[in-house]
């Protein structure tokens, strides 16, 4: 079984749509879409999301199921030290790193900063979520892999949002979601591509061939977008 996960255009988060940018990007990716074989298609319920799928799904003349658990991961939690709001995956070095639990994936959740938000019961909502759709084609979660009878040779695409798309990566390969959110970056309109390894009858695992690949972009003569990834700042004498 094949998983491509696909992140939204360059955001305008103001209107909850695209830029100009994002629309070609869109664009970029649709005509890459269109060449795959997709059994079926799930998006995410924001408008930037649905509006950088739309290209893809109506050149195809297809349509995507909307689940809301695909809607970005932004679950508050209270800043320890200012007292507020901010969300749960964007964290400083100086912080994180010296957090030992937070690169666990099982301990992760239990971290004081998490537990002033509901980052456990939404975490919990979207790898349900991700794990109903894989027992539709026949994968049941056991411990940190699947169990299936036959497997299954479908392909899903899934439009939705970089904080939101670690989450079920993490869930997938067994990773602490703050690993993946301080340290990788998918660019908007990237494409990830995950597939099923078999190597014991019945038992299944998910493996990342691609991370983040926007060759269609380059194809199309597109300057990749930055956003969700932070400029640095350099100190000035």
């Amino acid at each position: 079984m094949k998983i491509y996960f696909i992140r939204h255009g360059d955001p305008d988060y103001a209107n909850d749509t695209l830029t100009a940018r994002g629309w070609k990007e869109a664009e970029a990716l649709s005509k890459r879409v269109a060449k795959w074989d997709v059994d079926k298609f799930y998006c995410s319920p924001l408008g930037r999301a649905k509006d950088t799928a739309s290209l893809s799904l109506d050149l195809m003349n297809r349509t995507a199921e909307i689940k809301d658990w695909l809607r970005e991961f932004y679950v508050p939690v209270i800043d320890q030290e200012t007292g507020q709001e901010r969300i749960p995956w964007d964290l400083m070095p100086s912080y994180w790193t010296k957090q030992p639990v937070l690169y666990d994936k099982d301990s992760w959740l239990r971290h004081p900063l998490m537990k002033t938000g509901r980052v456990a019961e939404e975490y919990l909502r979207v790898s349900n979520g991700i794990d109903e759709i894989l027992e539709e084609y026949g994968y049941v979660r056991n411990d940190g892999y699947y169990v299936t009878k036959q497997g299954s040779d479908k392909t899903i695409a899934i439009f939705c949002h970089l904080g939101v798309q670690f989450v079920m990566l993490s869930h997938l390969f067994g990773i602490s979601p703050p690993a993946l959110w301080q340290n990788f970056f998918v660019a908007p309109t990237s494409v990830t591509e995950v597939v099923t390894e078999e190597r014991i009858k019945g038992e299944a695992c998910f493996r990342c061939k691609r991370l983040g690949d926007i060759s269609h972009l380059y194809i199309d003569g597109i300057k990749p977008s930055d956003s969700g990834f932070f400029n640095e700042v350099h100190n000035q004498e």
